[in-house]
């Protein structure tokens, strides 16, 4: 279970980065700050 203050579990996820579709893997970033924001109602067309 995920816990405040310590590592994040690895994961990859699907992110738009400059203007294209791409794959983004937690792994790729070790040793590393990382911010992670999203927005739930993007490309639903609500």
């Amino acid at each position: 279970m995920p816990m405040v203050g310590k590592p994040a579990p690895l994961f990859t996820a699907p992110a738009y980065h400059q203007g294209k579709f791409t794959d983004v893997n937690l792994e790729d970033f070790k040793g590393q700050w990382v911010m992670l924001c999203f927005y739930p109602g993007d490309f639903t067309f609500v």
